[in-house]
């Protein structure tokens, strides 16, 4: 009894010393490293909860916004340029009007964000969860979807060009009002439904017969020299809303 009485004893002194030490050193627990600083540009919130809240037009070029968590909030017309959000949570938050040049949103989870007009330029999605996102009108130049789940996200009115959507999930994604040009290379993308009615899609690179057969296209839609229009497109309208 005395023996574990002794060991408490110097676990609670070693246990102190620590945090004593940690005081005098200007050590702070690095889960709340800079998460009540302003928004700014250089700020680092990784690993920040900021969730519900309303920062529209914060200025936030080239801050660590890594595993940050946006959950259902505000970040309308801010700017994200180079800004590192790699696996960040937007889950239902809005980032409309936003600009975010060269930003990093790998592995971020995004179902149901809005990016409705937001300047993406360069930045990339690789592995990213993004299914229902709404990129209408968001300028999507030169920016990879690598391994991207992009399952009915909406793309009306957005620019397309140079992308790379190698291994993406475009299933029920509808290109129609898209505005395409460059080249989109679509190695092993899952195309189950993907909506190419009327498209001019010879800019495809890397696209196979197997996944032209899943898509929903038409009569008007022109597919890359070699391969052909199947005899029946599996169009089904999309209820699920």
């Amino acid at each position: 009894m005395q023996d574990s009485f002794q060991t408490l004893i110097r676990i609670f002194s070693l246990s102190f010393f620590l945090v004593l030490l940690g005081i005098q050193s200007g050590f702070a627990p690095i889960a709340q490293a800079g998460c009540r600083d302003a928004a700014e540009p250089g700020v680092d919130w990784k690993n920040c909860r900021k969730r519900n809240l309303i920062l529209s037009g914060s200025d936030l070029k080239n801050s660590e916004l890594a595993r940050t968590d946006f959950s259902a909030t505000d970040l309308r017309e801010s700017d994200f340029s180079g800004a590192n959000l790699h696996k960040s949570t937007l889950m239902r938050s809005t980032m409309a009007g936003s600009k975010a040049v060269k930003a990093n949103f790998e592995h971020v989870m995004s179902y149901r964000t809005n990016f409705k007009n937001t300047d993406f330029t360069g930045a990339s999605f690789n592995k990213a969860e993004l299914q229902r996102a709404n990129f209408t009108g968001a300028n999507l130049t030169d920016v990879s979807f690598v391994k991207a789940d992009l399952g009915r996200a909406k793309f009306d009115n957005a620019i397309l060009a140079d992308n790379d959507f190698d291994r993406a999930n475009l299933s029920r994604v509808d290109f129609r009002k898209a505005k395409i040009s460059g080249k989109l290379n679509v190695d092993s993308a899952f195309f189950l439904q993907t909506n190419i009615e009327g498209i001019d899609f010879s800019i495809a690179t890397n696209l196979e017969q197997w996944q032209l057969d899943m898509a929903c296209g038409n009569d008007k839609t022109i597919v890359p020299e070699g391969l052909k229009i199947p005899e029946e497109w599996p169009c089904v309208p999309d209820k699920d809303e």
